[in-house]
């Protein structure tokens, strides 16, 4: 848990809450923040079985996995190379294309090239190519004359989306099975308070959606985890312009390391399924492997 990226504290948080509901599950769980030591203070543990709490770059990526290959130490989660291109979310939609499954359309450019000029026709959203939780998310609003001003701490390439109004949903799918849609109601944009801060968003688990789309939406969300290769949770977010119908549906990212704090989404659905939370975490373990 824990680790060097700029989502720290939600792993934190995720490994705190998981650690104390393995130990309610009946296991021993020792907590380990992540640093450039990692290997070395995994060799002095032998843990049966690492649960991987990390978020973001170095932990999310494929990085982790590979040490934990190299150790040969079961772990949670997927493995080194469908985390590596779930975080890289050009490589992501070239694979949901690919596969069929709808996706905005989209643009990589510089952050100078960005604050310079719109790089797409607005409304459009900038975010980072390869971090989550949604830190660094700008909207440039239709009719914006100016282009966005990235922060300094953007990294020096990012993606710019066209943005599809309507509505949040999230699916969760747990080994081979999608588990429910979640209609995500905010005030704004889903962005990182949403997410973490309680009262940011209200979650409406089984969303209230026509047939159709639910189900588009959970075939959608178990295709994109087989198709990257995921293992394990994995959790799909979608945008969904409710104009449209199922032709309104987009998908957005898969998350192979989906949050599990008390505000999460994947957690929230696996209870609908029937596992509660120390129940998802047994699980978890149980299912961990090395993909050699």
């Amino acid at each position: 848990m824990g680790g060097p990226s700029a989502e720290r504290d939600v792993s934190l948080s995720t490994g705190r809450e998981c650690a104390s509901a393995l130990r309610e599950a009946g296991y021993e769980a020792i907590e380990v923040d992540a640093d450039l030591n990692v290997a070395s203070r995994l060799q002095e543990i032998s843990p049966d079985v690492v649960f991987n709490a990390l978020h973001g770059r170095w932990g999310e990526d494929g990085s982790v996995q590979g040490i934990l290959e190299w150790l040969r130490i079961p772990y949670t989660h997927s493995g080194v190379l469908a985390s590596a291109l779930a975080m890289d979310k050009l490589r992501t939609k070239e694979i949901y294309r690919a596969h069929g499954l709808p996706v905005a359309q989209s643009v990589l450019a510089s952050a100078e090239d960005v604050r310079a000029n719109h790089v797409m026709r607005p409304p459009y959203v900038v975010k980072p190519y390869n971090e989550g939780s949604s830190v660094g998310i700008y909207i440039v609003q239709e009719g914006a004359n100016s282009p966005p001003q990235l922060s300094p701490q953007m990294p020096e390439q990012v993606m710019a989306e066209a943005f599809v109004p309507g509505r949040e949903l999230t699916v969760a799918v747990m080994g081979d099975r999608a588990l429910t849609v979640t209609d995500i109601v905010t005030d704004g944009w889903y962005d990182y308070d949403a997410k973490y801060k309680p009262g940011g968003s209200a979650h409406v688990v089984p969303a209230d959606i026509p047939a159709d789309v639910f189900a588009a939406c959970m075939d959608y969300a178990l295709r994109a985890h087989q198709v990257i290769g995921c293992r394990g949770l994995s959790r799909t977010d979608f945008r969904w312009d409710d104009t449209q119908g199922v032709a309104g549906l987009i998908l957005l990212e898969t998350n192979t390391q989906p949050g599990m704090t008390p505000t999460s989404l994947a957690p929230e659905q696996a209870a609908f399924a029937g596992y509660d939370f120390p129940a998802l975490c047994g699980w978890l373990v149980e299912d961990a492997s090395c993909d050699r």
